[in-house]
């Protein structure tokens, strides 16, 4: 079931029910302002004790319960905890990501971890505000039945707030904690990302730091199922395959063949951790459209941004499932959909900040160019196009389907491998029709060309966009992802000094996984 922050109607206050007729009315009056009673108030909802025992149910350690959570830390955990641990750092830390990636696990751990390494357990509180008790309580009265009945006031505290978006001015509260209360370490969770940017710029800058959880990497779901990973190099980074010889490739290609058949099953189940575990397609299939695609459609936008149409908002989504990986037109879409142009482009802008897709905008050569060129549209995940559309084990033998599956995963594993450089990551396109790159990650450092080809002849020809865009930008290393593992070696370009890597794609998100868990000091 679910719930919404739905006003009370007090039906005693100032309301005479006997009434029949109709009184009369000042000018000048409105009325519907005497339709409803005026309020005195927030009405209260639940009191004290029922949710001080909500509170309490939520922290079970603090009746001596150790917390349950998995064994196996997911990259976020990590940085989280290297902030959380870092005690001049007085910020509160965000982990921003889309429905069931395992934000609500990282808070476990968290908890775990901090009262296995000695914190008093009462010292750690946390509490879900999309509880339907705690949507009507203001998080500053949270804490202070919090104080009051569990924990004295001014001693060092863990306050791990879950899907924070869903509590009243939750930002104003969160700048006041970490400006005046330096004894409070702070972790909250949230489902829709950009709402918390611009609750920064609202709030000030300085006061948080967000960290992003996406879906699982290639390594991660590995990691998660207990795949044998013995034969590979576990400190192999990605920019090492430059330095290999074609021997050493060929041999590093070997190593890695045992995976190619669980890269089959993490494009089929995805990277959601629930189903990737369980390795049921029809059973992770239904997950993704009842928890994550429903209940952020039917709940999270509608709740957070006031959308109406919830039909539209559908319909848009299954749209994107689509044209996946396409040139995204407004007034396409809108025809096809039926719908206006200002409601398209609202409704994708919900979903992107739902962390439902991600809008990949045009490389800029010229800021004309750079103003007409439209963006293209991925689903963050690429089983959440599976899941819509009911495609199970037959979209491996279909090239067209898997060429846009895997160019999504790649996608995904470049925004979380290059992250934390703060890149421009777009798509290229050529003067000349047909030229085209799927993906140029640039910032001032560097720039690498990414063009994806899944399919048994991958080689690059003398007239692929890559050969252009590298000879225009000076780019020094390129990849050239492909399906098979005979491709697998390096070449460089003649009409320029870019350097190309042809890569399974197996490999090359396997590794750019590794390379982010590496640069967090973690194999």
């Amino acid at each position: 079931m679910v719930y919404y922050d739905i006003p009370y109607l007090d039906i005693e206050a100032n309301y005479d029910m006997s009434m029949s007729k109709t009184p009369k009315r000042r000018p000048g009056s409105n009325p519907r302002s005497r339709a409803r009673p005026r309020a005195r108030g927030r009405a209260v909802v639940i009191g004290r004790d029922d949710l001080l025992g909500v509170i309490q149910g939520f922290n079970p350690w603090w009746r001596g319960r150790a917390p349950q959570a998995p064994e196996f830390h997911r990259t976020p955990y990590i940085v989280c905890r290297k902030y959380l641990d870092d005690e001049s750092l007085r910020r509160a830390v965000l982990l921003s990501g889309p429905r069931r990636v395992g934000k609500t696990t990282i808070l476990q751990q968290v908890a775990k971890a901090m009262i296995g390494e000695g914190r008093p357990a009462r010292s750690v509180c946390y509490v879900s505000l999309d509880h339907p008790a705690l949507v009507q309580v203001p998080l500053s009265q949270v804490i202070e039945l919090y104080h009051e009945a569990i924990f004295p006031e001014g001693e060092p505290a863990v306050l791990l707030l879950d899907e924070v978006q869903y509590s009243e001015r939750w930002d104003l509260h969160l700048k006041q904690l970490v400006d005046h209360r330096p004894e409070y370490r702070i972790l909250a969770t949230g489902s829709a990302s950009l709402e918390h940017r611009r609750r920064l710029t609202e709030s000030g800058v300085g006061r948080w730091v967000t960290v992003p959880i996406p879906t699982l990497s290639f390594y991660e779901f590995l990691r998660l199922r207990g795949a044998d990973l013995s034969a590979v190099p576990a400190d192999l980074r990605t920019d090492a395959l430059f330095s290999l010889e074609a021997a050493e490739l060929s041999l590093l290609g070997s190593r890695f063949r045992p995976l190619m058949p669980l890269f089959g099953r993490y494009l089929i189940l995805g990277g959601f951790p629930e189903p990737a575990v369980r390795d049921d397609v029809e059973f992770g299939q239904r997950v993704l459209r009842e928890d994550v695609i429903d209940g952020v459609l039917k709940r999270d936008i509608t709740a957070l941004y006031k959308f109406r149409n919830v039909a539209d908002l559908e319909k848009l989504f299954v749209y994107l499932c689509v044209h996946s990986g396409g040139i995204f037109s407004v007034t396409n879409c809108a025809n096809a959909l039926g719908a206006t142009k200002p409601t398209v482009s609202n409704y994708l802008q919900g979903l992107r900040e739902a962390n439902l897709v991600y809008l990949l905008p045009p490389f800029k050569r010229t800021g004309k160019q750079a103003l007409k060129a439209p963006p293209k549209v991925y689903l963050v995940d690429a089983a959440l196009r599976n899941a819509v559309l009911l495609k199970g084990e037959e979209v491996l033998a279909d090239a067209t389907q898997m060429g846009t599956i895997v160019e999504t995963t790649v996608l995904r594993h470049l925004l979380s491998r290059y992250h934390w450089d703060a890149p421009e990551i777009t798509y290229w396109r050529g003067a000349r029709r047909g030229r085209e790159i799927d993906f140029v990650v640039k910032t001032p450092r560097y720039t690498v060309a990414v063009e994806v080809k899944y399919r048994s002849d991958a080689q690059v020809s003398s007239d692929a966009g890559l050969v252009d865009f590298c000879a225009e930008n000076d780019v020094e290393r390129a990849f050239w992802v492909t399906q098979r593992e005979q491709d697998f070696g390096r070449s460089r370009l003649a009409e320029c000094e870019t350097e190309v890597l042809r890569v399974p794609a197996h490999i090359l998100v396997y590794l750019l996984g590794q390379d982010e868990r590496l640069q967090w000091g973690e194999g």
